[in-house]
């Protein structure tokens, strides 16, 4: 396939409206067309460990299609019904991947991070009232098991507990030892709990109930991640068909091989990715449990692209800092492009990834709340580095300023998306979460700030909570971050605004070196004062780290990085002022957002502490 640009996006687009275009009405239906069509190729590969020797799992498009209908039969024997839940804390494995799709084809799917402790997993399962948790049996290394087992005794809703063990893509020693080591789980919930295998192998592989041929909510993800109660975004059969779609019509054929190192309960693998195979028939490769986060991945990364013969990488930039730091040691000739989303990408690291590799990185745009897809950049086509490309196909896109004016090009303003992935009026499942989410009914307010070109195409110029607001001077922490992704110390940069009594935040940055690389502080404050074009934005404090805080996706978790600023600068301020009070903690509020916790209560003086850190604008409180 070749996606030249504007032109493309605007024919495909003239054929037929939306309705017509579409392939099919539900997964099912779209999954089966590609059954009919590829059978017998590949449509997905799993390796447990990461060696490109190691063993592997391939499913044929037919075993694919008969393990989701099976998975599908599975939660519908268990009282599963089109507006049930059936979530799943999974790492990535084949299982993971057929309980998305049969998920969805008997109720609502909904994919919980792994990575989260038990009690945000806890309120996300009330939250979406799930009946069915898919999650692993106990397994050497993890705590999901025991993780999730504490969760659901916070949950009532939910019936049954299914687990998944690891155990049978083991080999040798590894199989014969784990059953002996494997940690115990006990259970202080009420759901019952079954085996996925034996529970599976009961079930017919053709659909045993109607699969009606209409659009209806079929999935529930969590926005984003560690902190604060979830907000639970609804997706449609309509926007998950539709991301699928787009990418047959651009991207993919079933001649691709995509290799996708990314997890499987966000939208990027889940609907970008899974759902354009579906949609295309292309084969798509999962290494890992855990992905660019599992063990030996990025040190044979290039070898794996060698043995599965790859042709599309699908990366985030932290991964392709960590791609920059292993020397190419592999055939990678069969790769076409890479695909870059979830933040955006340093242009020092796409000029470094283009030249070590000889392969371009095409960067796009997407967000859970718009069931992902909103623009990408063309990959025959001119790409504009920095910019998140051309919107797609019956997405319109507008830059609006707050009183919900367009924005003229050129000029930043909030993007606002309006698709077929976007649910007007209903992206939340909480109704009080949508109240002003929209302008002029349609148009979906996404938070990031933006502009378009003359040319058409999109620039994230960062996230209206991200922007530092030094004295009522906005400061777009993205200056600070290109500045210090050149320096060739330097794998990642994340910058935020720390507390300051005079200007309300001042900007300061965090770093994360090269392996073996060496820099100082002072040397990455001098650099940032030649190259950060903007006085206001040059940081105050830059503080080099072993590793920056990160999302399941690679994203710097900037809640971290504030804080870290929080606890340093109250600290220094209480220090200064003679007290012996200190940070004990910085929690989420969630009507104060970070609130510092103070120990040493004892003996302080009380009114010393009010009047130092209420110079602040951060809350803060007596640690209880």
């Amino acid at each position: 396939m070749a996606f030249r640009g504007e032109f493309d996006v605007r024919e495909i687009e003239g054929r037929a409206p939306w309705e017509e275009a579409r392939p099919a009405r539900t997964l099912h239906r779209l999954l089966t067309q590609t059954r009919d069509a590829h059978g017998s190729r590949p449509a997905l590969s799993y390796q447990l460990t990461s060696g490109p020797k190691d063993a592997a799992e391939t499913l044929t498009w037919n075993e694919f299609h008969c393990r989701v209908t099976q998975a599908a039969n599975l939660f519908r024997s268990l009282g599963v019904g089109p507006t049930d839940v059936v979530a799943y804390v999974l790492p990535n494995c084949t299982e993971t991947a057929c309980v998305l799709v049969g998920g969805t084809v008997a109720g609502i799917a909904n994919p919980i991070n792994p990575l989260l402790e038990a009690d945000q997993i806890a309120a996300i399962l009330r939250e979406t009232k799930a009946k069915v948790v898919v999650t692993l049996r106990a397994f050497p290394k993890t705590d999901v098991a025991q993780k999730v087992a504490a969760a659901v005794a916070k949950a009532p809703a939910v019936e049954t507990v299914v687990e998944v063990d690891l155990h049978r893509y083991l080999t040798g020693v590894k199989k014969l030892i784990v059953p002996l080591i494997r940690p115990k789980n006990p259970v202080a919930h009420k759901a019952r709990v079954l085996n996925w295998a034996t529970e599976i192998a009961k079930q017919p592989t053709d659909l045993a109930f109607e699969d009606p041929d209409e659009d209806r909510v079929a999935a529930y993800f969590h926005t984003g991640g560690t902190t604060g109660m979830p907000k639970v975004a609804q997706h449609r059969y309509d926007g998950m068909i539709y991301n699928g779609w787009i990418g047959q019509q651009l991207l993919f054929n079933e001649r691709e091989v995509v290799l996708c190192p990314l997890p499987l309960f966000h939208v990027f693998a889940c609907h970008v990715i899974l759902m354009a195979m579906i949609a295309s028939g292309a084969h798509v490769v999962f290494p890992t449990p855990q992905g660019y986060r599992g063990d030996g991945v990025f040190d044979n990364l290039w070898k794996l692209i060698e043995r599965y013969k790859v042709t599309f990488i699908i990366t985030v930039p932290t991964a392709i800092a960590a791609m920059m730091q292993r020397k190419v040691d592999a055939d990678i000739s069969s790769v076409k492009t890479a695909f870059s989303g979830s933040s955006p990408l340093p242009v020092e690291l796409f000029n470094r990834f283009e030249k070590t590799t000889g392969v371009t990185i095409v960067e796009g745009y997407g967000l859970t709340e718009a069931t992902c897809l909103v623009s990408c950049n063309p990959t025959d086509g001119q790409k504009k580095i920095g910019s998140v490309g051309l919107p797609f196909m019956f997405t319109d896109v507008r830059i609006l300023d707050g009183d919900g004016s367009d924005c003229a090009p050129d000029t930043v303003g909030e993007i606002c998306v309006s698709s077929p992935g976007v649910y007007d009026g209903r992206t939340y499942t909480d109704p009080a979460k949508n109240a002003a989410l929209f302008h002029h009914g349609r148009y979906m307010r996404t938070g990031d700030l933006g502009r378009v070109d003359g040319d058409g195409y999109l620039w994230i110029t960062g996230r209206a909570k991200d922007l530092i607001i030094r004295g009522g001077h906005n400061i777009d922490p993205a200056l600070i971050e290109e500045a210090l992704a050149g320096h060739e110390a330097v794998a990642v940069a994340g910058a935020i605004g720390q507390p300051d009594a005079f200007a309300g935040e001042l900007p300061c940055a965090y770093v994360e070196l090269v392996a073996g690389a060496t820099a100082t502080e002072e040397e990455l404050l001098a650099w940032c004062e030649a190259r950060v074009p903007e006085r206001a934005a040059r940081p105050k404090h830059l503080e080099i780290v072993d590793e920056l805080p990160k999302t399941a996706v690679g994203k710097v978790f900037k809640p971290d990085l504030r804080r870290m600023a929080i606890a340093r600068i109250y600290d220094a301020a209480l220090a200064e002022a003679g007290s012996d009070a200190r940070v004990a903690r910085v929690v989420e509020d969630g009507k104060r957002g970070l609130v510092a916790q103070l120990s040493g209560r004892d003996g302080a003086d009380e009114a010393l502490v009010a009047e130092t850190l209420g110079a602040f604008t951060r809350p803060w409180e007596w640690a209880a």
